[in-house]
């Protein structure tokens, strides 16, 4: 990244681009997809988003490290709540989503269907 790493916006939005799995670039190597960012006018930094894939394998790892273990190691109530957060962030609207879950989970597509089934049978029921 050619933006200061010190700059005062960089410094305030890297949290939040490190949480998305995004990217910091300088402004001058933006794509027309970044999202770039001006302080006082002068543009400072570009935003590079992830691509939909990239980002549910951020929210994987995310999961992962705040577990402190494989998922795949989380007894089965544990996976039923990642399910019903990975649903909530939209992971299964993803191309491969339940496939890409159930291999992080260590179960089979089926198992997360049911997990998915048994929640929305909760919120109709």
């Amino acid at each position: 990244m050619t933006a200061p790493a010190d700059h005062p916006l960089v410094t305030a939005v890297k949290p939040l681009v490190d949480a998305m799995g995004a990217e910091l670039v300088g402004p001058g190597e933006a794509h027309p997809d970044d999202v770039v960012l001006a302080w006082e006018g002068e543009d400072v930094v570009a935003v590079r988003l992830p691509q939909l894939s990239e980002s549910l394998d951020h929210i994987l790892a995310a999961m992962e490290r705040r577990h402190g273990m494989p998922l795949a190691e989380l007894d089965r109530k544990a996976k039923q709540e990642a399910v019903r957060r990975l649903e909530a962030r939209g992971a299964f609207s993803v191309r491969h989503g339940v496939e890409t879950v159930a291999g992080a989970l260590g179960v089979s597509r089926f198992t997360v269907y049911n997990y998915l089934n048994r929640e929305n049978g909760t919120k109709s029921g």
